[in-house]
């Protein structure tokens, strides 16, 4: 296993088994962190519009001389922008910021933004109508949703006419999301994991550095192994070189099945995902 084998989506499309998240990194964070991504050999880079970095990401992945057909870039739909037309202006805004003329992966960000709190079924499915066109005109080589709950997604296929190909959730071992990844699962729906490392919060569970000298590893590289043991497709972002390079060594090792059972008893020690019923943006 390396960071450039893939999991196949239901629509064929091969996704880099682990991606480059870069949410909370700014301007020439994000720039130097993709191109050290890059450099450590991710293929596989994730952003969004309300992350305010793209133009840096797709700078980045310009300058990095890897060929573009050769790097799988997602993004994402943000809160303000859903409904059909407002879908379509945000997707080419994105487009032109990245530097790109397709990117690899869109998602709808939120299920149920407070601006359309009181239409969200609406409002999803005309931004996925839009997201539809963008799919057939291969602007887009796969479509999906993030933070959508079993509700959110069973009103979503009332009206599509292509169903979502990655669902991109909080995942890590203080929040499983059981219920939602099971869901996604019986639809041929992969699970990615953001927040894979808990935004560094498990770095404060006891039990998981004892795991981690076990193996001579570090407590990220552990998690991240879990992810991956799990099926999930884990994005783990550093601004850090050496973190970002650290990150990449998980594939010469694998958890015994009694160390993923511990793990997966760390639930509530680092935080759960956010209610997309009852955000507040």
């Amino acid at each position: 296993m390396s960071l450039t084998d893939t999991y196949t989506l239901y629509n064929g499309v091969k996704i880099p088994q682990v991606g480059f998240g870069t949410w909370q990194s700014d301007g020439d964070d994000a720039y130097r962190a993709v191109r050290w991504a890059l450099e450590a050999g991710y293929r596989h880079i994730d952003t969004a519009a309300a992350y305010g970095n793209e133009d840096f990401v797709g700078k980045a992945i310009k300058d990095s001389g890897v060929p573009r057909e050769e790097i799988f870039l997602t993004t994402k739909l943000w809160n303000a922008d859903h409904g059909y037309e407002a879908t379509k202006k945000a997707f080419a805004e994105s487009l032109s910021k990245l530097g790109t003329d397709y990117v690899d992966l869109y998602l709808i960000h939120w299920s149920n933004p407070i601006k359309f709190r009181d239409n969200w079924k609406e409002a999803n499915a005309e931004s996925w109508r839009a997201m539809e066109e963008f799919y057939k005109n291969g602007s887009a080589k796969a479509i999906g949703i993030s933070n959508f709950r079993p509700h959110h997604m069973d009103a979503l296929l009332e009206t599509a006419k292509i169903k979502p190909m990655v669902n991109q959730m909080f995942i890590n071992p203080s929040d499983m999301q059981p219920g939602v990844v099971e869901y996604n699962n019986d639809h041929d729906i992969l699970t990615e994991a953001y927040s894979p490392l808990g935004t560094g919060a498990i770095f404060k569970i006891p039990e998981l550095k004892t795991i981690a000298d076990k193996y001579g590893k570090t407590p990220a590289q552990v998690v991240l192994r879990w992810s991956l043991q799990h099926g999930f497709l884990p994005l783990p972002k550093s601004i850090h070189e050496d973190y970002i390079k650290s990150n990449t060594e998980i594939f010469d090792f694998k958890l015994e099945d009694a160390d993923v059972k511990t793990i997966d008893g760390f639930h509530g020690k680092a935080g759960l995902a956010t209610d997309p019923d009852t955000t507040d943006f």
